[in-house]
């Protein structure tokens, strides 16, 4: 069998995979992981078109993922997925094999749960911008990125809600605001207030607008209420349109600030911003509220998917007595 070799094609290639991609409106992260799993790819099988590849060379690639590189069952489901996608969408070529490839199962695995009192010390360690986007993300339950994305215009004072938008699987949603972070909070607008006044006077001011609504509402990104609650401290080129902006905090900041807050608390559990929502949904179910409630505020599909914190309840386990405490 003759091999194809991909020099000047192989950029090609990833150019329509990432036009397929925004024309779906994905976001920057997905655009940016299928392309690198389209990318390992083709080097793993030494620079080959995929169109001359099949269920073989697709089922090694996984498994060399699985045995050599050792990779969670949700990367390795995740690479599948792209893979799905550059042959379903970029090549046109529709393959029922690719749908046959096993996937890895996903074993479960108990959320790790800070108690109230580490939760306390975890946030008492922590000050500053930093401190309210965790105190944020521990009172609301929200995921990290949907924190750092919240807009101005959807803290809703009066009513103590915010209102998540394009949460997981694009979905809307509405939480709670904590009352003790209300006073800060506005402090902190205050504050981002006075910096976007001084970024329209230096012909900036304009933030990202989803879904195309730039073009629909062509003032609105410079609007308050549009503007990111935790902005930027400094601007930066949108790898997109190219144009300089003021874009939310980096997600690498604060999982930085967390875990060094977690070795001042003397925590010893792995802590990052999503154990903030593990430990929200759990200390809300002891504190008696309906399973229920705590999925609408998590945002859960599927109840099942909240049941998952019963099981870590601070009741012992399965809130059994042990004999040997009787």
């Amino acid at each position: 069998m003759k091999v194809k070799v991909v020099s000047q094609d192989s950029p090609k290639l990833l150019d329509r995979m990432r036009a397929e991609i925004r024309v779906r409106h994905y976001s920057i992260r997905t655009e940016e992981t299928y392309l690198d799993w389209a990318r390992r790819f083709i080097l793993f099988h030494d620079k080959r078109h995929p169109k001359d590849l099949g269920a073989l060379e697709v089922q090694a690639f996984l498994s060399h993922l699985a045995v050599d590189r050792n990779v969670a069952a949700s990367t390795q489901n995740q690479a599948k997925s792209a893979l799905l996608f550059l042959y379903r969408q970029v090549l046109k070529i529709e393959l029922p094999w690719l749908d046959e490839v096993i996937a890895a199962k996903s074993g479960k695995r108990l959320p790790v749960v800070l108690t109230q009192t580490e939760t306390r010390h975890l946030l008492n360690a922590m000050s500053g911008t930093m401190g309210l986007v965790t105190s944020l993300l521990y009172g609301t339950g929200m995921r990290l990125l949907e924190g750092i994305r919240l807009r101005v215009k959807d803290v809703e004072f009066t009513r103590r809600e915010i209102i998540v938008r394009e949460g997981k699987g694009n979905k809307d949603r509405v939480t709670v605001l904590p009352e003790n972070l209300i006073l800060p909070l506005k402090a902190h607008l205050e504050k981002v207030k006075a910096l976007h006044e001084r970024d329209l006077e230096a012909g900036f001011g304009e933030v990202y607008l989803p879904n195309a609504l730039a073009i629909k509402y062509p003032n609105a990104g410079k609007s308050w209420g549009w503007q990111f609650v935790f902005p930027s401290a400094v601007r930066s080129v949108d790898p997109r349109s190219g144009i300089e902006r003021r874009h939310h905090l980096y997600e690498a900041s604060v999982q930085r600030a967390v875990r060094e807050a977690a070795k001042l608390a003397k925590i010893h559990k792995p802590v990052t911003p999503h154990v903030l929502r593990h430990s929200f949904a759990t200390h809300l179910l002891q504190a008696g509220y309906d399973i229920r409630t705590v999925q609408e505020l998590l945002g859960h599909k599927d109840v099942q998917t909240t049941m998952i914190y019963t099981h870590v309840l601070n009741r012992g386990g399965r809130g059994v007595v042990s004999p040997l405490d009787n």
